[in-house]
Protein backbone atom coordinates (compact mmCIF):
# COMPACT_ATOMS: atom_id res chain seq x y z
CA UNK A 1 0.00 0.00 0.00
CA UNK A 2 1.66 3.76 -0.98
CA UNK A 3 1.42 5.82 2.19
CA UNK A 4 1.67 9.52 1.18
CA UNK A 5 2.09 12.33 3.67
CA UNK A 6 -0.68 15.09 3.44
CA UNK A 7 -0.57 18.50 5.11
CA UNK A 8 -2.90 18.34 8.11
CA UNK A 9 -3.29 22.20 8.35
CA UNK A 10 -2.22 25.85 7.02
CA UNK A 11 -2.57 27.04 3.55
CA UNK A 12 -1.64 23.42 1.70
CA UNK A 13 -3.91 21.15 3.20
CA UNK A 14 -7.01 21.82 1.78
CA UNK A 15 -6.02 22.64 -1.55
CA UNK A 16 -3.76 18.92 -1.39
CA UNK A 17 -6.94 17.34 -0.03
CA UNK A 18 -9.36 19.00 -2.82
CA UNK A 19 -6.45 17.87 -5.48
CA UNK A 20 -6.58 14.42 -4.30
CA UNK A 21 -10.09 14.02 -4.30
CA UNK A 22 -10.11 14.94 -7.82
CA UNK A 23 -8.17 12.25 -8.39
CA UNK A 24 -9.90 10.06 -7.30
CA UNK A 25 -8.81 9.41 -3.74
CA UNK A 26 -10.80 9.50 -0.60
CA UNK A 27 -9.85 11.88 1.96
CA UNK A 28 -10.55 12.56 5.74
CA UNK A 29 -14.19 13.11 7.03
CA UNK A 30 -12.51 15.04 9.73
CA UNK A 31 -9.77 17.48 10.50
CA UNK A 32 -9.36 15.37 13.50
CA UNK A 33 -7.86 12.55 11.62
CA UNK A 34 -4.40 11.48 11.54
CA UNK A 35 -4.83 8.60 8.98
CA UNK A 36 -6.94 7.62 6.13
CA UNK A 37 -7.15 4.48 4.51
CA UNK A 38 -8.41 4.17 0.72
CA UNK A 39 -8.52 0.46 0.01
CA UNK A 40 -9.91 1.05 -2.93
CA UNK A 41 -6.89 2.61 -4.51
CA UNK A 42 -4.63 0.81 -2.45
CA UNK A 43 -3.28 4.29 -0.63
CA UNK A 44 -2.46 5.32 2.70
CA UNK A 45 -2.78 9.22 3.20
CA UNK A 46 -0.87 10.08 6.84
CA UNK A 47 -1.91 14.02 7.80
CA UNK A 48 1.26 15.72 8.78
CA UNK A 49 2.35 19.26 9.91
CA UNK A 50 3.69 20.08 6.46
CA UNK A 51 7.30 21.11 8.26
CA UNK A 52 8.15 17.52 8.34
CA UNK A 53 6.71 15.73 5.64
CA UNK A 54 10.02 16.03 4.26
CA UNK A 55 11.65 14.37 7.04
CA UNK A 56 9.49 11.60 6.85
CA UNK A 57 9.75 10.79 3.02
CA UNK A 58 13.68 11.46 3.26
CA UNK A 59 13.95 8.78 6.11
CA UNK A 60 11.96 6.44 4.16
CA UNK A 61 8.89 6.39 6.89
CA UNK A 62 6.52 7.20 3.92
CA UNK A 63 6.76 6.94 -0.05
CA UNK A 64 5.37 10.21 -0.77
CA UNK A 65 4.37 13.18 0.18
CA UNK A 66 3.11 17.34 -0.55
CA UNK A 67 4.42 19.97 0.87
CA UNK A 68 5.97 23.26 0.03
CA UNK A 69 9.45 23.48 -2.42
CA UNK A 70 10.60 26.27 0.79
CA UNK A 71 9.97 23.63 3.12
CA UNK A 72 11.62 20.86 1.17
CA UNK A 73 14.66 22.86 0.94
CA UNK A 74 14.81 24.52 4.02
CA UNK A 75 14.28 20.19 6.11
CA UNK A 76 17.67 19.41 4.45
CA UNK A 77 15.79 16.21 4.60
CA UNK A 78 17.12 13.32 1.67
CA UNK A 79 14.16 13.82 -0.05
CA UNK A 80 13.66 15.39 -3.73
CA UNK A 81 11.02 17.52 -5.57
CA UNK A 82 9.16 14.50 -8.01
CA UNK A 83 7.03 17.28 -9.61
CA UNK A 84 5.07 20.71 -9.06
CA UNK A 85 1.54 20.59 -8.21
CA UNK A 86 0.35 24.01 -9.39
CA UNK A 87 -0.54 25.69 -6.12
CA UNK A 88 0.49 27.37 -2.78
CA UNK A 89 2.49 29.82 -4.72
CA UNK A 90 4.94 31.95 -2.62
CA UNK A 91 7.87 33.83 -2.83
CA UNK A 92 10.05 33.91 -0.61
CA UNK A 93 12.08 37.84 0.08
CA UNK A 94 14.03 39.76 2.72
CA UNK A 95 12.68 42.97 4.27
CA UNK A 96 14.18 45.52 6.17
CA UNK A 97 12.52 48.80 7.73
CA UNK A 98 11.58 51.20 5.08
CA UNK A 99 14.55 53.15 3.55
CA UNK A 100 17.27 51.54 5.21
CA UNK A 101 18.58 48.90 2.63
CA UNK A 102 18.24 48.71 -1.30
CA UNK A 103 19.60 44.82 -1.87
CA UNK A 104 20.45 41.64 -0.23
CA UNK A 105 24.11 43.29 -0.43
CA UNK A 106 23.31 45.66 2.46
CA UNK A 107 22.62 42.65 4.53
CA UNK A 108 26.24 42.60 4.82
CA UNK A 109 27.03 42.23 9.24
CA UNK A 110 23.43 42.43 9.72
CA UNK A 111 21.22 39.99 11.67
CA UNK A 112 18.79 38.05 10.06
CA UNK A 113 15.63 36.37 11.44
CA UNK A 114 13.99 33.85 9.77
CA UNK A 115 12.05 30.33 10.34
CA UNK A 116 14.20 28.99 6.64
CA UNK A 117 17.60 28.99 8.34
CA UNK A 118 18.83 26.98 5.56
CA UNK A 119 17.67 28.74 2.78
CA UNK A 120 18.62 31.97 4.16
CA UNK A 121 22.34 30.81 5.34
CA UNK A 122 22.53 28.58 1.38
CA UNK A 123 21.58 32.16 -0.31
CA UNK A 124 24.14 34.06 1.91
CA UNK A 125 26.55 31.77 1.20
CA UNK A 126 26.60 31.20 -2.48
CA UNK A 127 26.51 35.69 -2.47
CA UNK A 128 29.20 35.62 -0.48
CA UNK A 129 27.48 37.88 2.43
CA UNK A 130 28.38 37.84 6.01
CA UNK A 131 25.34 37.71 8.09
CA UNK A 132 24.17 36.39 11.46
CA UNK A 133 21.03 34.27 11.26
CA UNK A 134 18.41 34.43 13.93
CA UNK A 135 16.09 31.35 13.85
CA UNK A 136 12.09 31.86 14.92
CA UNK A 137 9.60 29.46 14.43
CA UNK A 138 7.18 32.59 13.23
CA UNK A 139 6.02 36.29 13.57
CA UNK A 140 9.32 37.36 12.34
CA UNK A 141 7.89 40.70 11.20
CA UNK A 142 8.02 41.85 15.06
CA UNK A 143 11.73 40.71 15.11
CA UNK A 144 12.94 44.12 14.25
CA UNK A 145 10.90 46.02 16.48
CA UNK A 146 12.01 44.21 19.00
CA UNK A 147 15.81 44.62 18.50
CA UNK A 148 16.51 40.88 17.73
CA UNK A 149 17.34 41.45 14.14
CA UNK A 150 17.80 44.08 11.34
CA UNK A 151 15.88 42.62 8.77
CA UNK A 152 14.05 39.48 8.13
CA UNK A 153 13.29 36.48 5.23
CA UNK A 154 9.89 35.03 4.69
CA UNK A 155 7.19 34.32 2.46
CA UNK A 156 5.55 37.02 1.23
CA UNK A 157 2.11 37.15 -0.67
CA UNK A 158 0.60 40.44 -0.11
CA UNK A 159 3.08 42.42 1.69
CA UNK A 160 0.91 43.83 3.54
CA UNK A 161 2.11 42.01 7.29
CA UNK A 162 5.22 43.66 6.05
CA UNK A 163 3.79 47.05 5.96
CA UNK A 164 2.23 46.73 9.47
CA UNK A 165 5.49 46.26 10.72
CA UNK A 166 6.98 49.22 8.84
CA UNK A 167 8.70 46.88 6.76
CA UNK A 168 9.90 47.11 3.09
CA UNK A 169 10.81 44.25 0.35
CA UNK A 170 14.60 44.22 -0.74
CA UNK A 171 16.62 42.76 -2.80
CA UNK A 172 15.55 39.93 -5.55
CA UNK A 173 13.40 37.35 -4.40
CA UNK A 174 15.74 34.47 -2.60
CA UNK A 175 13.50 31.78 -3.88
CA UNK A 176 9.82 31.06 -5.66
CA UNK A 177 7.78 28.25 -4.14
CA UNK A 178 4.33 26.33 -4.84
CA UNK A 179 3.25 22.97 -3.26
CA UNK A 180 5.22 19.92 -4.70
CA UNK A 181 5.10 16.36 -4.77
CA UNK A 182 8.07 14.50 -3.41
CA UNK A 183 9.89 11.27 -3.04
CA UNK A 184 13.21 10.10 -1.10
CA UNK A 185 16.47 10.92 -2.85
CA UNK A 186 17.72 7.97 -5.37
CA UNK A 187 14.84 5.85 -3.86
CA UNK A 188 13.36 3.16 -6.70
CA UNK A 189 9.57 4.01 -7.35
CA UNK A 190 7.39 2.91 -4.79
CA UNK A 191 4.82 0.57 -5.81
CA UNK A 192 1.82 2.34 -6.77
CA UNK A 193 3.55 5.84 -7.17
CA UNK A 194 3.54 5.79 -10.84
CA UNK A 195 -0.18 5.85 -11.00
CA UNK A 196 -0.79 7.85 -8.51
CA UNK A 197 1.52 10.61 -10.19
CA UNK A 198 -0.45 9.72 -13.64
CA UNK A 199 -3.90 10.81 -11.47
CA UNK A 200 -2.28 13.91 -10.11
CA UNK A 201 -0.88 14.77 -13.33
CA UNK A 202 -4.37 14.20 -15.30
CA UNK A 203 -5.55 16.76 -12.51
CA UNK A 204 -3.25 19.59 -13.54
CA UNK A 205 -4.25 18.94 -17.48
CA UNK A 206 -7.90 18.79 -16.59
CA UNK A 207 -7.54 22.53 -14.60
CA UNK A 208 -5.37 24.27 -17.14
CA UNK A 209 -7.20 23.08 -20.45
CA UNK A 210 -11.00 22.88 -21.98
CA UNK A 211 -11.84 20.78 -24.66
CA UNK A 212 -12.68 22.97 -27.52
CA UNK A 213 -14.95 21.59 -30.34
CA UNK A 214 -16.10 23.56 -33.44
CA UNK A 215 -17.34 22.95 -37.03
CA UNK A 216 -15.14 24.76 -39.57
CA UNK A 217 -15.16 24.94 -43.74
CA UNK A 218 -12.25 22.85 -44.72
CA UNK A 219 -10.88 25.82 -46.57
CA UNK A 220 -9.73 27.30 -43.16
CA UNK A 221 -8.32 24.17 -41.52
CA UNK A 222 -5.06 25.04 -41.76
CA UNK A 223 -5.32 28.00 -39.86
CA UNK A 224 -8.17 26.98 -37.45
CA UNK A 225 -5.89 24.24 -36.53
CA UNK A 226 -3.09 26.87 -35.81
CA UNK A 227 -5.05 28.37 -32.93
CA UNK A 228 -5.85 24.97 -31.84
CA UNK A 229 -3.01 22.92 -32.09
CA UNK A 230 -4.23 20.57 -29.00
CA UNK A 231 -1.82 18.50 -26.65
CA UNK A 232 -0.45 15.95 -29.27
CA UNK A 233 -2.83 16.89 -32.31
CA UNK A 234 -6.67 17.77 -33.05
CA UNK A 235 -9.28 15.76 -33.88
CA UNK A 236 -11.04 16.47 -36.99
CA UNK A 237 -14.35 14.36 -38.25
CA UNK A 238 -16.13 14.87 -41.74
CA UNK A 239 -19.47 16.04 -41.76
CA UNK A 240 -22.52 15.71 -43.13
CA UNK A 241 -22.87 18.95 -44.77
CA UNK A 242 -19.56 18.94 -47.83
CA UNK A 243 -16.57 20.74 -47.55
CA UNK A 244 -16.82 21.04 -43.53
CA UNK A 245 -15.32 19.03 -41.34
CA UNK A 246 -15.70 18.78 -37.15
CA UNK A 247 -12.59 19.56 -34.75
CA UNK A 248 -12.22 18.91 -31.70
CA UNK A 249 -8.96 19.79 -29.17
CA UNK A 250 -7.57 20.38 -26.02
CA UNK A 251 -7.03 24.66 -25.19
CA UNK A 252 -5.34 26.09 -22.52
CA UNK A 253 -8.04 27.58 -20.41
CA UNK A 254 -6.73 31.02 -19.80
CA UNK A 255 -6.54 31.19 -23.61
CA UNK A 256 -10.68 30.09 -24.79
CA UNK A 257 -11.97 32.95 -25.03
CA UNK A 258 -9.30 34.99 -27.74
CA UNK A 259 -9.33 31.23 -29.19
CA UNK A 260 -13.27 31.11 -30.00
CA UNK A 261 -12.75 34.80 -30.79
CA UNK A 262 -9.63 33.74 -33.39
CA UNK A 263 -11.72 31.03 -34.94
CA UNK A 264 -14.80 32.84 -35.22
CA UNK A 265 -13.15 35.26 -37.63
CA UNK A 266 -11.89 31.88 -39.49
CA UNK A 267 -15.38 31.01 -39.65
CA UNK A 268 -15.80 29.06 -37.54
CA UNK A 269 -19.08 27.94 -36.11
CA UNK A 270 -20.83 26.00 -33.41
CA UNK A 271 -18.39 26.35 -31.33
CA UNK A 272 -18.09 24.78 -27.91
CA UNK A 273 -16.41 24.74 -24.79
CA UNK A 274 -16.36 21.98 -21.87
CA UNK A 275 -14.68 21.82 -18.50
CA UNK A 276 -12.54 18.56 -17.93
CA UNK A 277 -12.83 16.76 -14.80
CA UNK A 278 -10.19 14.09 -15.25
CA UNK A 279 -8.08 13.02 -18.02
CA UNK A 280 -4.90 11.11 -18.97
CA UNK A 281 -2.62 12.49 -21.41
Amino acid sequence: MLKVAVPNKGALSEAAALMLSEAGYRQRRSTRDLVTIDSDNDVEFFYLRPRDIAIYVGAGTLDVGITGRDLLLDSGAAAEESMPLGFGASTFRFAAPIGTMTGAADLQGKRIATSYERIVESYLSDHGIEASVVHLDGAVESSVRLGVADAIADVVETGSTLRQADLEIIGEPILSSEAVLITRNGAASPSGFDVFKRRLDGVLVARTYVMMDYDISTEQIDGAVALTPGIESPTISPLRREGWVAVRSLVPRDQAQKVMDGLWELGARGILVTDILACRV
